[in-house]
């Protein structure tokens, strides 16, 4: 770990001082000097440092946050379309990346982050807060140690609702090419979570539709996945369905199954494993950013205990690159109607662009 202000933690830089930026501000504020917000863009303010001996955060520029020289660790917390060029200039300028879901729009763009990152010895860990959630491990758990037994079904279901001012307050939101639509936007986190559980995905089939907004953007997608484990999946996503419901996930196996909400167990019907006692996790089925800001603070700790010890980050970026081909491939199969192994994409990844800032 380098340190630009020796004594004073690791220094942060926040690119994108929106709502999810605050969240990591407040999270990095709650860390015990252990790191320390040094710059930020955007329009928001940051809350100021509960030390009164700590300098606060100066606001800048995008590409002078990446380039200040007390920052150790760059948050890309933009639009989607922007994360994979912003963190490329991250790595460029030798710091680490934490970078909002997803890392990347097209896996080609995804996997030319990850060879920065591998070049440089620099780490990318990608806001991945679900998996850190107690339910959530204890199931991973569960399934790690055969518990389940075989496993045979899963799903996940992201039935939430956003009315048109959620669109029409930030453009980006409405358009495939920079990350908008039910799939890419709101049902990236269980996408994750699934592939996650649940291992490599063999092979994608998928519809979607526009539903009930005026966007060019999906607001619907249902996607279908075989497993290389030989198991069966299910993906649906919306925001179509008013008043919007928590999303869930459930696996069915050949001893078990558990069906998890979020802050639930709904079902949980394994041999021998007592039911975990679920976090207060808050649904962000009508507002986006009902869910707090704990599950951020989970990870940066897991992040920072990383780079002290010079080990791997929570969900780098080779993990993160096959969330994105995971969903690249549903999104592929959705616009084509073929059936899509994620392994094989490369540029074929439909209506995204290269990285730009």
């Amino acid at each position: 770990m380098t340190a630009g202000s020796p004594g004073a933690g690791l220094g942060v830089g926040i690119v994108g001082m929106g709502g999810i930026g605050a969240m990591h501000a407040r999270a990095l504020g709650e860390l015990g000097g252990r790191a320390r917000l040094v710059a930020y863009s955007g329009r928001a303010r940051p809350p100021e440092p509960a030390d009164p001996g700590v300098p606060p955060a100066v606001r800048l520029e995008p590409n002078e946050v990446i380039a200040h020289p007390d920052v150790d660790v760059v948050a890309i917390c933009t639009p989607s379309g922007t994360h994979a060029a912003l963190a490329l200039a991250a790595l460029e300028a030798g710091r680490h990346v934490v970078v909002e879901k997803p890392l990347a729009l097209d896996v080609d763009d995804a996997l030319r982050v990850a060879a920065a990152a591998h070049e440089r010895g620099l780490s990318v860990s990608m806001i991945s807060q679900r998996r850190l959630e107690a339910e959530h491990v204890s199931l991973r758990r569960a399934l790690d140690d055969g518990a389940l037994g075989e496993l045979r079904l899963a799903m996940t279901h992201v039935h939430w609702h956003r009315d048109d001012d959620y669109y029409r307050a930030a453009g980006w939101r409405s358009t495939t090419a920079q990350g908008g639509g039910s799939l890419m936007n709101q049902g990236v986190h269980n996408v994750d979570l699934l592939r996650w559980l649940c291992g490599t995905v063999e092979s994608v089939t998928a519809q979607s539709a526009t539903l009930a907004h005026t966007i060019e953007a999906e607001d619907t997608t249902v996607a279908t996945l075989r497993f290389a484990s030989g198991a069966l999946g299910l993906v649906t996503t919306t925001t179509a369905t008013p008043p919007g419901f928590p999303a869930t996930i459930a696996l069915f196996g050949s001893r078990g199954s558990v069906e998890l909400g979020q802050g639930e167990v709904r079902h949980w019907d394994v041999p021998g494993v007592p039911e975990p006692r679920p976090g207060r996790t808050a649904s962000g089925a009508a507002e986006p950013l009902a869910i707090g800001h704990a599950g951020h603070l989970a990870q940066w700790t897991r992040i920072i205990d990383a780079l002290e010890t010079s080990s791997p980050v929570p969900v780098g970026i080779d993990d993160a690159v096959e969330t994105v081909r995971l969903l690249c491939a549903i999104q592929t199969a959705a616009v084509t109607g073929a059936t899509v192994r994620p392994t094989d994409l490369g540029r074929t990844c439909q209506s995204q662009p290269g990285p730009q800032l």
